[in-house]
């Protein structure tokens, strides 16, 4: 059964203003509990601080529901810690979550709390000393998982790939990498924290799939409430509605991110080395190097897949866009660089790829499924397209090309930008067609299926898109006005020993980029490569179809 929690911002002592307009919300609304981030007494170094808290223990002040806090910024009052030592509360409804604890409520919700700042030695054993250690973080991982995580402070990097402003009068909180790690491990539904001066709502961002159930992609959503009776008039309440036995989501909603929390490998074997990382979004690599690996033993499954949402080892910063059944990411090692098209700024070397895990679009078994995916990745091949003829005037077009194998590992599209002229002259086709002669490849033929998601057999297939009305003479009819495009499929059979590279190779001779065949040549930092994706992000919003709804 779903329960209505609301939480609140620091409250600083200032008791009975903040419990009264609690109960008559409380009153309208029917809450099962409430939270309190940041610091619910403060300095109590004031009489009419002190007065509230006399009060608060005498029950004219009272707290209206069940109602849980953790440390904030400042230690615990004497008078406070005493009650609770002897009562096991303040008083009536008004519980201490500790320093770092865990607690059930009664509707089945999973609490967990981690309170104060991070110290890197213990000051104080005292468990209401706000001060905590990276190893008392590190003991929360016993619960497993959280409905619900209580921090004081930010974890690191919780604000990457978020569109989300901080003011820019507001001081930034600090942010914590034990407290990312103990949000990555134990995915809570919810992170609450507190920031003094203003709210902040992160858009929802997914983590790995359990190993349990991979279909599921857990969602936690990262709120942190001002204190009350801030200058701003910052949100200092937020209510929401909480089910602990909903299963996780099996898409990824709307306006969702990747996680930008690194997940934590506390039981897995370490990277032999970091190029093992470089394959999450490598292009063409799934079979360089590793026929005789993949002839001794199954493929990879989903959490080592370099496709899959599940693999530990994600590059998360690379990816742009999120769908229903596919999304979409920037390319490692690009084919092209920032300054390949000065109109665009990006290498705009892109890749798309399904969420489900098949080495061919073919070879997924339900047919809704299958033809829903072709079509979601056909409309962000339709949506590049339109960038790239808003913002280059018309000047550059596009290839898309597909190596569809049975003995591959996760069937994907690889997207790039071309200058248009080598498509209206015919240099795009005839340089694939010269390639495969040259290589003794068998011809490019017509399509044997009219449903393109279900075309049988191992093949190479490429698209190659024009804005232009000059294109290709035996272009496509079905393209839009003013464009054209062209498909070429290259057959393959299963024993076919067939380069990988094949679209990058032909694709990086005809622009005159030899020296970039090899992606792994061209790794960027990881600061480049984020440099890319806010820059496409920017280009593509407007664009982007999972932002509409």
């Amino acid at each position: 059964m779903a329960s209505k929690i609301i939480v609140i911002g620091g409250v600083n002592c200032q008791l009975r203003e903040v419990f009264t307009k609690l109960a008559k919300l409380h009153v309208k609304q029917s809450f099962s509990f409430a939270i309190v981030v940041g610091d619910l007494f403060g300095d109590c170094s004031t009489e009419q601080e002190l007065d509230e808290i006399s009060a608060l223990f005498q029950g004219s002040i009272s707290v209206p529901l069940p109602t849980y806090f953790t440390l904030g910024s400042r230690p615990l009052p004497t008078r406070v810690i005493e009650r609770i030592e002897a009562n096991d509360e303040v008083c009536p409804n008004l519980y201490f979550l500790g320093k770092r604890g865990t607690l059930k409520t009664s509707e089945g919700i999973r609490l967990v709390a981690l309170g104060g700042y991070l110290e890197t030695e213990s000051q104080s054993s005292d468990k209401y000393h706000p001060g905590y250690t990276e190893s008392d973080a590190r003991a929360l991982y016993g619960a497993h998982s959280a409905d619900i995580l209580i921090t004081h402070q930010w974890p690191k990097g919780i604000r990457t790939r978020s569109q989300v402003p901080i003011p820019d009068e507001a001081t930034k909180p600090e942010e914590v990498q034990c407290i990312a790690d103990l949000s990555s491990t134990l995915k809570p539904r919810y992170h609450l924290s507190s920031a003094p001066e203003f709210f902040y709502e992160r858009e929802p961002f997914f983590h790995m799939p359990p190993e349990d159930n991979p279909d599921a992609k857990p969602l936690t959503r990262f709120i942190s409430l001002a204190s009350y009776n801030n200058p701003s008039k910052q949100k200092w309440m937020y209510a929401f509605t909480l089910d602990p036995k909903t299963p996780h989501p099996l898409t990824i909603p709307t306006g969702a991110t990747a996680s930008p929390l690194a997940p934590v490998l506390t039981k897995r074997k370490p990277l032999s080395s970091q190029k093992e990382s470089y394959s999450r979004f490598a292009i063409d690599d799934e079979g360089s190097n590793r026929p005789r690996k993949r002839a001794r033993g199954p493929p990879p499954g989903p959490d080592q897949c370099f496709f899959c949402l599940s693999n530990p080892n994600i590059a998360t910063h690379l990816i742009t866009s999120i769908g229903n059944e596919a999304y979409l990411t920037t390319a490692k090692g690009p084919l092209p660089t920032s300054k390949t098209f000065p109109t665009l700024g990006f290498p705009g070397h892109m890749l798309i790829i399904p969420f489900t895990h098949t080495p061919t679009l073919s070879s997924i078994p339900d047919e809704d499924s299958r033809l829903a995916t072709y079509k979601e990745m056909h409309r962000y091949r339709q949506a590049l397209h339109s960038m790239l003829k808003s913002k280059t005037n018309s000047s550059l077009g596009a290839v898309t090309w597909e190596v569809s194998r049975g003995n591959g590992i996760h069937t994907h599209w690889q997207f790039l930008p071309v200058p248009g002229d080598l498509i209206t002259r015919g240099l795009v086709t005839a340089a694939f067609k010269v390639e495969a002669e040259n290589l003794k490849y068998p011809k490019f033929e017509s399509p044997s299926s009219t449903d393109p998601s279900a075309e049988p057999g191992d093949f190479f297939r490429v698209w190659i898109w024009g804005p232009n009305k000059n294109s290709d003479s035996d272009a496509d009819a079905g393209a839009s006005s003013g464009e054209t495009e062209r498909m070429l499929l290259l057959p393959l059979g299963p024993d076919f020993r067939f380069d990988l590279q094949f679209g990058r190779r032909v694709m990086a001779k005809l622009m005159e980029l030899e020296g970039r065949i090899n992606w792994k040549n061209d790794v960027q930092s990881q600061e480049e490569e984020e440099a890319d994706a806010t820059a496409f992000k920017d280009a593509f919003k407007e664009f982007d179809f999972t932002l509409e709804e």
